[in-house]
């Protein structure tokens, strides 16, 4: 079996193939090294109070399985559960707060609508008076929710999917999928080699349709770049993370105090990474909206990701019309959120050769049956 991809969802499913059904016969082919993709350029923030009763589900798994991941892979990913705030800023806003947290609520997730003065309480220096240009009039307020350090996440993956007996090719780029009579039969390297496989998972996100294309699988997706910066250590002083979809904007501070902060993806489809100064001119006055206070405070610098967009905003997980080409694919800037839950899933559907219930809803099928899963009011922002 051939995993494509050396983040936290290729690394992860490696090590739940291994793990949950004894299936080491795996190699994870990354064409860089692991991490070099978007799970070493994301923000790092977890959460699960999703729109949709699927997402909801799918993302509160992730975040069970996230909780306790320092343990079962016996390494420390530094998962801070610190609370997560979404901003309203107008009543239309509001009610879509409302409405979020009562479809969290039935699917045991907690969230909650909070005003201007609980905000304040939580994050002191956040500018909750009415003479602002978008005032607080209220916020989701999801205490699970925090932040992680994704690097420590892909290496606890990485370390113990290699302690089972999978393989871990880094440098190793795939440029052909070899297909017989619509199924899957080998792939090639860069380097000349050729692996024989009837199983083939393409999880490299912004990349993801350039590998599906090498399969003949036309994949709904477009790839985004999405930006992001951090700042100068200082003073822990934002203990929870904060986000505004009004504003395009979200912000935490790191374990080292930095503050690191984004918006949402860029609004053209590219394969560039690099960083732009209209970019952080507009985030950086964004930011100074909610917390005048951090106006002195300098930046250290900007990057940028590689998102694979779907119509609807979630992801594209399963089989595929090409016999053993599955996908998992189509994160947006939300993928890092779901690294364990995908895993798990992707793996006990290779195993068990169908997909399980949490992830049924997202099949490749759906665009044509019309099933649509609308995540785009709880997944606007790139966070």
């Amino acid at each position: 079996m051939v995993i494509i991809g050396g983040g936290v969802h290729g690394l992860a499913t490696a090590y739940y193939l291994a793990h949950n059904h004894g299936i080491t016969n795996v190699a994870v082919l990354e064409k860089s090294y692991i991490g070099s993709g978007g799970s070493g350029r994301n923000t790092a923030i977890l959460r699960s109070n999703y729109l949709t009763p699927e997402g909801i589900r799918f993302y509160d798994r992730s975040v069970k399985l996230y909780e306790h991941l320092a343990a079962d892979l016996n390494f420390n990913v530094m998962f801070s559960q610190r609370g997560h705030l979404t901003l309203a800023h107008n009543d239309s806003s509001l009610r879509t707060m409302a409405w979020r947290a009562e479809v969290n609520k039935l699917q045991g997730v907690d969230s909650s609508v909070i005003g201007p003065e609980e905000i304040k309480k939580l994050v002191p220096y956040l500018d909750t008076s009415a003479q602002t240009r978008y005032p607080i009039l209220g916020a989701l307020y999801h205490p699970p929710g925090g932040i992680i350090r994704h690097d420590a996440v892909v290496w606890g993956y990485a370390r113990a999917a290699d302690a089972l007996g999978v393989h871990i090719h880094q440098n190793t780029e795939l440029v052909g999928i070899d297909v017989e009579a619509d199924r899957v039969v080998g792939v090639r390297t860069a380097d000349g080699n050729r692996i024989n496989t009837q199983v083939v998972v393409n999880c490299t996100a912004g990349w993801s349709t350039l590998i599906s294309d090498l399969a003949g699988v036309s994949m709904p997706v477009q790839t985004f770049p999405l930006q992001a910066a951090v700042t100068e250590p200082v003073k822990p002083f934002l203990d929870t993370v904060v986000v505004s979809g009004t504003l395009h904007t979200y912000v935490s501070q790191t374990d080292r105090g930095e503050l690191v902060f984004g918006a949402s993806v860029d609004p053209f489809a590219s394969y560039s990474t690099r960083g732009s100064l209209e970019f952080v001119e507009g985030l950086a006055g964004h930011v100074l909206e909610l917390m005048p206070a951090v106006s002195k405070m300098r930046l250290l610098r900007q990057w940028a990701g590689l998102c694979d967009m779907t119509p609807d905003y979630s992801p594209i997980m399963g089989p595929t019309p090409v016999g053993g080409f599955y996908v998992d694919v189509g994160w947006g800037t939300y993928g890092f959120k779901a690294g364990p839950v995908s895993g798990e899933a992707m793996a006990s559907c290779i195993a068990n050769e169908r997909p399980p219930e949490i992830i049924s809803a997202f099949g490749l099928d759906r665009f044509e049956a019309g099933h649509l899963v609308g995540e785009k009011g709880a997944a606007a922002v790139g966070h």
